[in-house]
């Protein structure tokens, strides 16, 4: 149709449609005006599908404007019915509105699924799996991907691919928890190329097969040839265990973070090659954020007053919660120096950072509560900094960096 009243207003003539008699003639002017009622039926249909689309989103699930308009790039619908379907499944099935929210914003056209036929399915083989409803909503909402993959052809010879590599169902199940993105991999190619990389880089199997179990992010990394030169390049043994930690650790930070979180070491005057030993000892170190290594920095040399140079012997310290576990342990020993109990110089601070919970109770925390009483309630308290008795802001001053 559309063609036939394009010929006719290029060429500007009239024409007749076959078999009709001379009254049934179409003029130029009859031709633009079916033209635009067209379009403009079009139009309004797909403005109003639109709209209403926009508007389920933001009212139903919670979508910010911005948000909405771009999940409407990949979905659009006139009416709630299936959409209702979907979401009602999801919270029948113990998925909280958030994690649906994130489901929605990345497969929009989930909302347009058959929750028993598509849905279902895949949420009973992942429980088979032995996966808990938690698990299954903390995977799928970490990787919606997921749901668009075909369950017989894609879902299914994935999950034993892994198992025939791990060895056991459970071994694949903490796998595809720890990195949900592992099911939206072609693995017989892209894990088959990345263990072939490290096999030639001289890594063992017992600890290619403990890196796929334990960080299958790596595994399925397409810049892992690159990262295993680096990896050598600054000094590790692939035959050792500490190798892959390594690798692990670059995975997870590019270039520009790299950059960013030498920079923040650096601020406290450490060099790039001492940087490099403390990774070299602990490669977490360069997992923490950059604001965490500044509160960190801060905590233990402006508000411990231990020397900088400190995290390069012991690099895990930034692997620790400062709320959690540094502030309670250093309030306690606060008020144990306070009151003369310990000396600072018989307190090896690293180690009794890193220490178990029962082993800090055992020798910072129970010989003293008769003559401290509310000692341990202290320590329960998990203190923030500004309940500390020593009060310094929180950022670093400049005479303690560079």
């Amino acid at each position: 149709m559309f063609k036939f009243l394009y010929e006719a207003i290029i060429h500007g003539t009239s024409c007749t449609i076959r078999g009709r008699a001379p009254q049934n003639l179409y003029t130029l002017e009859t031709h633009v005006a079916l033209l635009v009622r067209c379009i403009s039926i079009s139009s309004t249909s797909n403005s109003n599908q639109h709209s209403f689309t926009l508007s389920y989103l933001i009212k139903s699930c919670g979508f910010s404007l911005e948000a909405a308009v771009s999940a409407s790039k990949y979905v659009n619908f006139e009416n709630p019915d299936k959409a209702d379907l979907v979401v009602s499944f999801f919270k029948k099935n113990g998925f909280s509105q958030s994690q649906i929210s994130k489901i929605i914003t990345g497969h929009p056209p989930v909302l347009l699924s058959d929750p028993h036929k598509t849905l279902l399915p895949k949420l009973l083989f992942f429980q088979s799996k032995g996966f808990t409803s938690s698990d299954i909503a903390t995977v799928l909402c970490t990787q919606p991907q997921i749901l668009k993959r075909s369950l017989k052809n894609h879902i299914i010879p994935s999950f034993d691919f892994l198992t025939n590599w791990l060895g056991t169902v459970q071994n694949s199940s903490t796998a595809i928890k720890r990195c949900p993105a592992i099911l939206v991999t072609k693995l017989d190619t892209c894990v088959v190329h990345n263990v072939n990389l490290l096999r030639e880089n001289g890594v063992p199997e017992s600890n290619i097969r403990a890196l796929l179990k334990q960080n299958p992010r790596v595994i399925v990394s397409y810049r892992l040839k690159e990262i295993l030169e680096k990896v050598k390049e600054i000094g590790f043994n692939p035959l050792k265990f500490r190798f892959v930690h390594a690798v692990y650790a670059m995975v997870g930070v590019n270039k520009s973070k790299w950059e960013r979180k030498v920079k923040a070491y650096k601020r406290w005057g450490l060099s790039e090659e001492e940087i490099l030993l403390a990774f070299r000892t602990s490669p977490h170190c360069i997992l923490a954020s950059e604001d965490k290594i500044m509160r960190i920095m801060d905590f233990l040399v402006n508000k411990m007053g231990l020397e900088a140079s400190l995290i390069v012997k012991r690099p895990e310290l930034v692997s620790n919660s400062l709320e959690k576990r540094l502030i309670p342990r250093a309030s306690v020993i606060e008020v144990l120096l306070s009151k003369g109990l310990v000396v600072k110089k018989n307190i090896y601070f690293p180690t009794m950072f890193q220490s178990s919970e029962k082993s800090f109770l055992q020798k910072f925390v129970t010989p003293y509560r008769e003559k401290v009483s509310d000692l341990l309630k202290l320590y329960k308290e998990k203190l923030d900094l500004s309940q500390m008795t020593t009060k310094q802001n929180m950022y670093p001053s400049t005479s303690s960096m560079k």
